[in-house]
């Protein structure tokens, strides 16, 4: 370890956050990056605070100044990748003092094209900068933020998944698994991970396992695509997030998010956090 810092965007986020623990963690030094210094500062008092905004140009320089490292994340406002996080990454090229870059992707942005993820990996690969690109399938924490009013409000999960599996990921081993490639970076350049948990269920499995931790019953619904669409912008999310969100989704159908692969395990050296455990611990965020 150098005296320099690791740059994580997103810190106030789950998988920024997350990074940051598991950093800190491992006695790391880290530079905590987000719109809110003091949000930052009081959620993370062993780390540096500094303000980064995708949006503001201006403050990328004095985010990365002196930093060894930067673990970088797409805000889910944030569809135009190329004045934002492409930009990002060519100021990290130019400074030429960051050593590796570990980016937080999602699952298959190597191929598919529509999702944003695939501009950054990308742009990344094709930068001077070492990379590792990290895919994780669907969170568990979608349950207690995407999903929570519906759970907690109307005792249903509402997707367009049909009967798709998926093998949830905790957000808490993605970070570890971030911090685990900061800390030896050699061997995992250049190098795309999928990250998944250790088992792929159907909604209607994980409808049964909130049922369980609750005491209440709670149904999956499937939606339609256009139901969905609805459904979101009566949530008040933003467009370009609608119109993400529903894609990965629609995707489950085809069983894009039902492989189960090795790699969390693998260099965690322990098993992935099963989804149940992740409800059992995080019963208070639906009630």
């Amino acid at each position: 370890m150098t005296d320099a810092p690791i740059l994580v965007t997103g810190a106030l986020g789950n998988v920024g956050g997350a990074t940051v623990t598991a950093l800190l963690h491992r006695g790391e030094r880290v530079r905590a990056a987000d719109l809110d210094t003091d949000a930052l500062a009081q959620r993370f008092p062993d780390a540096e605070a500094v303000r980064l905004d995708f949006l503001d140009p201006t403050t990328f320089e004095p985010a990365l100044a002196g930093c060894r490292a930067l673990f970088l994340l797409r805000p889910p406002p944030i569809s135009r990748v190329k004045p934002t996080l492409n930009r990002l990454i060519d100021v990290a090229a130019q400074r030429g003092l960051v050593e590796h870059v570990v980016f937080s992707s999602v699952e298959g942005a190597d191929t598919n094209t529509i999702v944003p993820h695939h501009r950054v990996e990308t742009h990344l690969r094709a930068s001077a900068l070492p990379w590792t690109i990290l895919r994780p399938g669907f969170f568990a924490q979608n349950l207690t933020d995407a999903y929570r009013l519906d759970i907690r409000d109307d005792h249903r999960l509402y997707v367009p998944a049909a009967h798709g599996r998926v093998a949830f990921i905790d957000v808490a081993d993605l970070g570890k698994v971030a911090a685990t490639v900061f800390t030896d970076p050699t061997p995992h350049t250049g190098q795309g991970y999928t990250l998944t948990g250790p088992e792929a269920l159907t909604f209607d499995q994980v409808a049964d396992l909130l049922t369980q931790a609750l005491d209440t019953p709670i149904h999956y619904q499937p939606a339609t695509t256009a139901g969905y669409l609805r459904h979101l912008h009566q949530r008040g999310l933003p467009l370009a997030m609608i119109a993400v969100q529903t894609i990965l989704h629609v995707g489950l159908r085809r069983g894009d998010a039902e492989t189960v692969a090795p790699t969390t395990q693998q260099l965690l050296g322990r098993p992935a956090t099963p989804l149940a455990d992740f409800i059992a611990t995080h019963t208070d965020r639906w009630r």
